[in-house]
């Protein structure tokens, strides 16, 4: 089993949650992050079932992810 990194954004209307690393569009949300989290997963699943192994990117290893903030002067 690989690992995949996920990240969920809260908004304020819902939670929205994507992968890391796989080749495509998967996008799952829901009304929590457990929802969201959930749906994305089966997205994945179904990702993998219907494209096959080839999404994940072998030549691209992400070891961690961070979440940096900034302004632009407007």
């Amino acid at each position: 089993m690989t690992p995949i990194k996920i990240i969920v954004e809260k908004h304020t209307d819902c939670y929205v949650a994507y992968p890391l690393g796989l080749k495509g569009v998967i996008v799952g949300q829901g009304d929590s992050f457990e929802t969201a989290l959930a749906d994305v997963k089966s997205a994945i699943a179904f990702h993998i079932e219907t494209f096959g192994l080839e999404v994940f990117d072998a030549e691209e290893t992400i070891l961690e992810v961070f979440v940096a903030e900034t302004a632009l002067a407007a």
